[in-house]
């Protein structure tokens, strides 16, 4: 008897999705980007409560104040157990640039659940407890601070609230419409079909970006943040479901003649029930795959909009438009630590991609493993 034959029997009881998931976790690297992705969520999640200040809590005596180091040993040579930090302030060159001294007379130690300004965690838990803090007037600002003396790291975890969750929003409502416009078409054929996908191919040839810009040209001014952001997701959602339709419709055409659809139409099943509840989860393994990899998309799409100050305003935070500063070349060459949200926007995108290509992987029947 053969390796395969043996192994066989032993998974007689395995579903298709038990396999794929097996498969995906033999992927080190689409598992290692899922504990990222799940890292940025959850320091997302609960902003208000890790981040050691507001997102608009400003200290102009800070202004592009350099990362600060924890420190272990004093002037002495002690070491201790608690890191501190001391407090900075500024003198000018003789080119008046600011140059930042730190006054070593005075530690002030690094707490841990230390009172702060008062904010709601996740929206709701009214509270002042932050993660890690200093006693005032000392700040600790460990990757540095913006033009107006903001903490960034602060900013760039208040503004992973903006751009890790616009993916989530935009596909839930891109692929629920692709999904309906693509099922709908497979399934009736026909004139619907000709129509839904003449439409698909209209909407597929509008440049997406350009229209984002005129669209977001037309809001009118005095939006609120929120409102933006609602805008902004409708926007890329209304570019984004055309494509999936196409999809969606080819797979629908040939799962509609299955026995079990032709049973559920026997069985005087309507047609709109047919397709949701037994046609469209025909199709969620490539829905998952392609919903991964789209996140990417609107991650950049909100970050390039903001960047250029057509998203998120000042002075809320978004990884897009934390990195308005970094379009000079003065400030990068005098203050890098502004680029850091750019590096945070190239983990996150390229985290979605490796999970993707891991699922697409876990999902294909022709990659999978040898032994299964």
């Amino acid at each position: 008897m053969t390796r395969r034959e043996k192994t066989r029997p032993a998974q007689a009881g395995i579903t298709q999705t038990q396999l794929a998931l097996r498969r995906l976790r033999r992927h080190k690297l689409a598992i290692s980007s899922l504990w990222v992705l799940g890292f940025l969520y959850l320091v997302a999640l609960f902003a208000d409560f890790i981040a050691p200040y507001g997102f608009d809590d400003e200290r102009r005596d800070l202004s592009y104040c350099p990362p600060m180091r924890l420190h272990f040993f004093d002037e002495a040579g002690t070491f201790h157990i608690r890191p501190f930090v001391y407090q900075y302030s500024y003198t000018f060159d003789e080119y008046f640039n600011r140059v930042y001294v730190q006054d070593r007379s005075v530690r002030f130690p690094v707490k841990a659940f230390v009172q702060g300004t008062e904010h709601r965690l996740m929206g709701f838990i009214p509270m002042k407890m932050r993660l890690l803090g200093v006693d005032e007037p000392a700040r600790v600002y460990l990757l540095g601070a913006d033009y107006r003396g903001r903490d960034l790291l602060s900013r760039i975890i208040y503004g992973s609230r903006v751009s890790l969750s616009i993916g989530f929003v935009g596909v839930a409502v891109s692929f629920t419409v692709g999904m309906l416009v693509g099922g709908i078409s497979g399934f009736f054929g026909g004139r619907t079909d000709n129509v839904l996908m003449r439409m698909c191919e209209m909407v597929m040839m509008i440049p997406g970006f350009y229209l984002m810009l005129a669209l977001r040209a037309a809001f009118p001014p005095g939006l609120s943040s929120v409102e933006v952001y609602l805008m902004i997701v409708l926007i890329m959602s209304f570019i984004g479901w055309a494509g999936l339709a196409r999809v969606i419709r080819g797979m629908v055409l040939s799962i509609r003649e299955k026995e079990f659809v032709t049973a559920a139409r026997a069985s005087g099943e309507g047609s709109l029930r047919i397709i949701i509840r037994h046609v469209l989860p025909n199709t969620l393994s490539y829905v998952i795959v392609a919903v991964t990899l789209s996140i990417p998309g609107y991650i950049l799409g909100e970050s390039a909009l903001s960047l250029i100050g057509v998203g998120i305003q000042e002075p809320y935070a978004s990884w897009g438009n934390l990195l308005t500063e970094a379009m000079k070349i003065s400030a990068i060459q005098f203050h890098p630590w502004i680029l850091i949200p750019g590096l945070l926007i190239f983990i996150a995108v390229m985290a979605f991609n490796f999970l993707g290509d891991g699922l697409r992987d876990a999902f294909d029947p022709k990659l999978a493993f040898e032994g299964e």
